[in-house]
This record gives structure tokens, C-alpha cells and sequence, in this order.
């Protein structure tokens, strides 16, 4: 891969004059404004280092990818953020029909509530990956060219994001085109603020989930029962979007763990440890809606089961106050 000296500037190379020509014939930036910003964007190696896949790939394993996202931190850390931000979860559910549970767990699962939102210049990283990282140069000159729109439309210097090293910015972990598409200004300030406000971010990720065909009150994932006899692999292969009728998955051996069909047309989602029995899953519409979010089933179950936990305490939490409070009062 040829990368650039690091002294050598965006903005005087050929390809960026090129993006920069034509990002502003198509959105009537002046080509010189586009020149000075990318001027100021620098090369970031470490970028490149984040984002280059092992040369050796490891062997998948739920258990590792689960305890990262299912610990202390982030249940304890989630509860506190939806004890926080109730009414707005509660209003964002009731808007976009996504549970407050979902909404709670992918920032959780993201940012840790906006604790780890990446201290990486998102002009610098996603100029970086535009000109500097040819397997997927053509992403994130699309992310590079929403960056330019975003910060005209919001009034801001291209320079003044942060984020993480793949340009994705603040508590929810959206990239440029992202916010643009999807981010909507949920506490009605007159503008959309994901760097220090959970509230944005709240009905921002509940949007995103919706336009996506969140489906409310739908069930996301059950354990599913995989006979000896059935070919799980072929059923995997089959694909992350549920494609695999009840009736038909219940023939081939696969059904829910009381042996009934699945409830809805699903996906089977195998989630591998090394050295462990594969757990195996029936992924419905919700299910897929979360890896709209990130192309991952080891993503989307550990949002699931995080949602989950975060449900159930909150709800015991909720019978022992009641419980206490009848108790006070005989």
C-alpha cells in the first residue's frame, strides 16, 4: 500500500484536488475553502494501524466479545444513564417505538454513555482513510464529502469534530452521512449536539432504528433448539436478514427451546467459542434492524442481552421500591 509522506499536504495532491473539484462543482462549496480545511488535516498513522484488519485472523469467540460489553461498567452505567434520561427514553420510545432498553444499550454498548467517545480529529482521520487506505477509499471519501456538508450546515469548522479513528463522532457513534440522515434535534435546542448531549443522541439512535423498520413490540432473538440431525451451517449460511420460514426451519430441525417453531420469520445466528458448544439463535426483523448499526451478530446479541439485563434489574428494582413503599405504609 503506498502511503504519503506525512509531511506532504491533503490539500496539494492530486486526488484531493480532484474530491475537492468535485465535491464543490456538485455542492457549491468554493474549491478554496475545501483547500484550506483539508490543508489542515493531517496525516494520522495510527488511523491506518486501527482500521487494517490482523494478518492472522483470530478464532471467533461470543464469550471474549460478550464479557467486553455485559460487565459491571456498562449495567451499572446503563441503569444510572436511564434513571438520568427517563422521560426522554420514555419519550423516544413512545415516538419511534423503539424500548428505551434498545436505545440505553447501543450507547452503552458504543461509548459507555458517552464516556469513550475517541479523541481522533474526525477531518484528519477521515482525510487519512480517504487518500491513505485504498480498500475502502471510496466510504470514506463519502463520509470526507458529508463532513464538508455537515459542518456547513451546522455552522461549524470541519476541524472542530472528534471522534473515533473511523470518523464516527460522540455518544451514539455516528458517522458524518449518518448524522446528516438520521440524526434528529430531540431536546428542540435548534441543533444537534452528539459530543455532550445524551439527549440528541437518545432520539437520534431511536430514529436511526426506526427509518431502519424497528418493529414495535416485536420480539429480537430467542435461543433456538438445533437438532443433531440439521444442518446448521447450510441454515447460517443462509444469511444475517431473516429469510427462513417457521415452519420449514421447525422441519429442518431447528425450533425455539420448548421445541414450538419460531415465531416469526428468522435468521439463525451461530455464535462460536472456541472450545465451547456453539449457542445458536433465532434472529427476527429486530435482530437484523441492530446490525443495520453494525454488521455484526456478536454486535446485535451483545446490544440484545445487555438491553436485556438492563430490563430486568430496573424492573426488580422497580417491585422492590413498590414493595418497600406498600410496606411503609401498612
Amino acid at each position: 500500500m503506498h502511503v504519503h509522506p506525512a509531511a506532504a499536504s491533503f490539500a496539494e495532491r492530486e486526488d484531493a484536488q480532484a474530491f475537492i473539484q468535485d465535491v464543490a462543482s456538485r455542492h457549491g462549496f468554493e474549491p478554496a475553502e475545501l483547500q484550506r480545511a483539508l490543508a489542515r488535516a493531517s496525516h494520522e498513522p495510527a488511523v491506518i494501524r486501527l482500521i487494517t484488519p490482523p494478518s492472522r485472523k483470530g478464532a471467533r469467540s461470543w464469550q471474549s466479545y460478550r464479557a467486553r460489553f455485559l460487565d459491571r461498567t456498562r449495567i451499572e452505567g446503563g441503569l444510572a444513564f436511564w434513571q438520568e434520561h427517563a422521560v426522554d427514553l420514555e419519550r423516544a420510545e413512545r415516538q419511534f417505538g423503539v424500548p428505551a432498553e434498545v436505545i440505553v444499550a447501543i450507547i452503552g454498548v458504543e461509548t459507555v454513555y458517552g464516556r469513550h467517545t475517541g479523541n481522533f480529529e474526525t477531518l484528519s482521520a477521515l482525510a487519512t482513510l480517504a487518500f491513505d487506505y485504498p480498500p475502502r477509499a471510496d466510504l470514506f471519501r463519502r463520509e470526507l464529502e458529508s463532513l464538508f456538508l455537515l459542518a456547513r450546515e451546522q455552522g461549524r469548522d470541519p476541524a472542530s469534530y472528534s471522534g473515533s479513528f473511523a470518523g464516527a463522532v460522540g455518544f451514539p457513534q455516528f458517522l458524518p452521512s449518518s448524522i446528516r440522515a438520521y440524526a434528529v434535534d430531540f431536546d428542540g435546542n435548534g441543533q444537534i449536539d452528539f459530543e455532550s448531549d445524551a439527549i440528541d443522541a437518545i432520539g437520534s439512535v431511536a430514529n436511526y432504528l426506526h427509518v431502519h423498520g424497528w418493529q414495535p413490540d416485536a420480539p429480537v432473538a430467542e435461543r433456538a433448539l438445533v437438532s443433531p440431525a440439521s444442518d446448521a451451517a447450510g441454515l447460517v449460511a443462509a444469511g444475517i436478514e431473516p429469510s427462513l420460514d417457521p415452519e420449514p426451519l421447525a422441519s429442518a430441525g431447528v425450533t425455539t427451546l420448548d421445541g414450538t417453531p419460531a415465531a416469526l420469520r428468522a435468521t439463525l445466528v451461530d455464535l462460536e467459542t472456541p472450545g465451547s458448544d456453539t449457542e445458536y439463535w433465532l434472529g427476527y426483523r429486530n435482530f437484523y434492524v441492530i446490525t443495520r448499526y453494525n454488521r455484526s451478530s456478536f454486535y446485535a446479541m451483545s446490544v440484545f442481552e445487555l438491553a436485556e439485563t438492563l430490563r430486568q434489574r430496573r424492573l426488580i428494582a422497580s417491585l422492590r421500591t413498590r414493595a418497600a413503599q406498600g410496606a411503609a405504609t401498612n
